[in-house]
């Protein structure tokens, strides 16, 4: 899941999407200032996220929710690297197997496993196939979710209930169903919030909502199972560039050189601190180190990575 600032989609469509977007005015000018010849590629390139080396995950099972795509990808092709056996869910069945041969291409091991989590029977299913694929289950990536922006008054019921349940009540299903096979032996579990759970902007009253009612209920959750060795910590990433936040942008037609610069200008303005947006593997890699068993003693936490947003305030 990402977290972008203000995208606003001129479309009678309902706008229901990984969380928020590029200022799209903004950014088309930045975009289109390219198209006079501009040299691209100048300072837009992102620092690559390097593999640890690491087997950290070696001999463990991981769930990864909300697989298929951005960071919910880029974690469980570097689980699977660091020898984990991993099973992942997405609604995108096409973009699923698509991950799961790339595992495999790579050396690793994935099964991919269609579900919704807005669908209780369909994130029992899940798991279920997890255990009686592997055996067990050790670590979870509970990352699932969408956005859909608008002035609070102008919510439906059906769209605010839609972003609760996919951000929120989604990854209560996945810890219900999670929880029981780690009682024994313990586990790690982590669950991506967003920096908007902390200072947020207009048009996210439902998201904001959804990502910080996950702080409390890994809070308690963290609380409830300590005694079982299961330790539970929240990631908030802010800024991300995935590629569902180019599809909302409609550039996906853009050379890829264009949309980096464009990006890059974008955040020097809207992005405080490091004035730039984090790529999925950024973020990824963190979610492995609060997954591994490096920091033993980290339970119940609130672990922000954004760059310095947070740090100005909103």
């Amino acid at each position: 899941m990402t977290e972008i600032q203000d995208i606003t989609v001129a479309s009678p469509v309902k706008r229901r999407h990984l969380v928020g977007g590029v200022a799209l005015g903004m950014l088309a000018g930045a975009v289109g200032g390219l198209a006079g010849g501009v040299a691209l590629g100048q300072g837009a390139t992102l620092p690559q996220q390097k593999p640890s080396g690491k087997r950290r995950f070696e001999g463990k099972v991981v769930i990864v929710t909300g697989g298929t795509s951005g960071i919910g990808r880029a974690a469980t092709l570097m689980f699977a690297a660091e020898g984990g056996r991993v099973a992942f869910c997405g609604r995108n069945a096409d973009r699923g197997k698509q991950v799961e041969n790339e595992v495999r291409a790579a050396g690793g091991e994935a099964i991919f496993v269609r579900a919704d989590v807005r669908n209780e029977t369909e994130v029992k299913a899940l798991v279920d196939n997890t255990i009686e694929r592997y055996g067990q289950l050790d670590v979870a990536f509970n990352n699932a979710g969408i956005s859909i922006e608008r002035p609070l008054h102008e919510y439906s019921a059906a769209e605010f209930d839609d972003v609760i349940s996919t951000d929120l009540r989604g990854v209560f299903l996945s810890m219900k169903y999670e929880i029981p096979h780690m009682l024994e032996k313990g586990g790690s579990i982590v669950v991506t919030s967003s920096s908007n759970a902390i200072a947020t902007t207009a048009k996210r009253s439902a998201y904001s909502a959804a990502k910080r009612g996950l702080v409390g209920l890994v809070q308690a959750a963290a609380l409830d199972y300590a005694r079982h060795g299961i330790r539970i910590n929240t990631l908030v990433p802010g800024t991300t560039d995935t590629p569902m936040i180019r599809r909302l942008a409609g550039m996906e037609g853009l050379p890829d050189a264009a949309w980096h610069v464009g990006i890059a200008q974008w955040a020097k303005s809207n992005v405080p601190g490091l004035q730039r947006v984090a790529t999925p593997e950024e973020i990824a890699a963190f979610a492995l180190v609060l997954a591994s068993d490096d920091h033993p003693y980290t339970t119940g936490g609130q672990f922000v990575i954004d760059g310095g947003k947070t740090a100005h305030g909103g």
